[in-house]
């Protein structure tokens, strides 16, 4: 069956979910008229030879409505990747790397990744994909479950001592890949799970981390994580001027990001965009941060000036540059 095909009807859409089990699937909801969806769709191409075992579906968003709007597509290219039926990933904008990068990660933890020739990966090619894991964040840790459930006393103890110290880190359920979990022990020399591992070398197991812990150790051992007020707040003093847009100075889009920028070019003051569709962890916190419900969003010296409706009153009271420089 082909792995790569297009959808037309929601009920096309629903049978290929309802049919995909814990295979992956992407969905690319695209646009005739936008010439990023084509070079996506090239993008597709390729990764469906790669990763023989994912579904890779092409879907025109205003073709079906009902399916863009369940899932709010608000621009085109959007890709959304589902597993089990269920949204476990998306992306928003032709951005080829990154589609990949998520792909070869879900697809991998799928136990689909690769073209190769079915039956179980030689040694070297496992060897690679543990590399890969153990280098997927700066601290990743291998574990029964996830952060947000683990599975046995043991992660359980090692996930409240790094979220307790503000320790950053991703994981791995081993339970989900019988050849990573078995294979991780050998590769590591390591026998037992938990397993913490900081910029791709090995700390060790629950003993080791208590122990670093106790000493005041693991803080230096792995990053901490930096809260979201503190990175929208960095964020914003970016630039003194910075503006929140879905797109950035060279291609808006949506409409009223398009408008505002025409706007703000036409004052010739020098200012830093930031693509909200690049990163929904800020698109939605910005929204309670700055209790500013809407995009695009403009900010001077730290301070929200506003959306596009603020900005053409201060068009048009000849306010604005005097705005853009802080002077009001």
């Amino acid at each position: 069956m082909a792995n790569l095909v297009e959808v037309t009807t929601q009920t096309e859409f629903d049978g290929y979910l309802s049919k995909a089990g814990q295979r992956l699937t992407v969905v690319h909801f695209q646009a005739a008229w936008a010439p990023q969806c084509g070079l996506m769709n090239d993008v597709m191409a390729e990764l469906a030879k790669e990763h023989k075992h994912t579904t890779f579906i092409k879907l025109e968003a205003e073709a079906v409505p009902d399916v863009s709007e369940n899932y709010d597509i608000s621009s085109v290219p959007t890709f959304i990747l589902f597993q089990a039926g269920a949204e476990v990933d998306r992306l928003d904008g032709a951005h080829a790397a990154e589609l990949t990068k998520k792909v070869q990660k879900l697809a991998a933890a799928a136990g689909g990744g690769g073209s190769g020739e079915g039956g179980p990966a030689g040694q070297g090619s496992l060897d690679q994909r543990l590399k890969k894991l153990i280098n997927a964040a700066p601290c990743m840790l291998f574990m029964k479950g996830s952060a947000q459930e683990p599975r046995c006393g043991f992660s359980k103890q090692i996930v409240a001592l790094l979220k307790d110290r503000s320790i950053q880190f991703s994981s791995f359920d081993i339970l989900s890949d019988e050849e990573v979990r078995q294979g991780l022990k050998i590769f590591s020399n390591w026998p037992t799970y938990p397993q913490l591992y900081a910029n791709g070398e090995l700390v060790g197991g629950l003993d080791i981390v208590k122990e670093l812990a106790e000493s005041g150790e693991l803080e230096n051992t792995c990053p901490r994580a930096v809260t979201l007020e503190h990175r929208l707040k960095s964020t914003i003093n970016r630039s003194s001027v910075m503006l929140f847009m879905k797109g950035d100075k060279e291609e808006a889009k949506c409409g009223f990001s398009r408008q505002i920028l025409a706007i703000i070019n036409d004052t010739g003051v020098d200012y830093e965009t930031f693509d909200i569709l690049e990163d929904e962890e800020v698109r939605q916190g910005l929204k309670t941060f700055s209790n500013w419900p809407t995009y695009p969003q403009l900010y001077v010296k730290g301070e929200l000036i506003g959306g596009l409706d603020i900005v053409k009153e201060l068009k048009e009271s000849g306010e604005l540059e005097a705005a853009l420089r802080g002077e009001c």
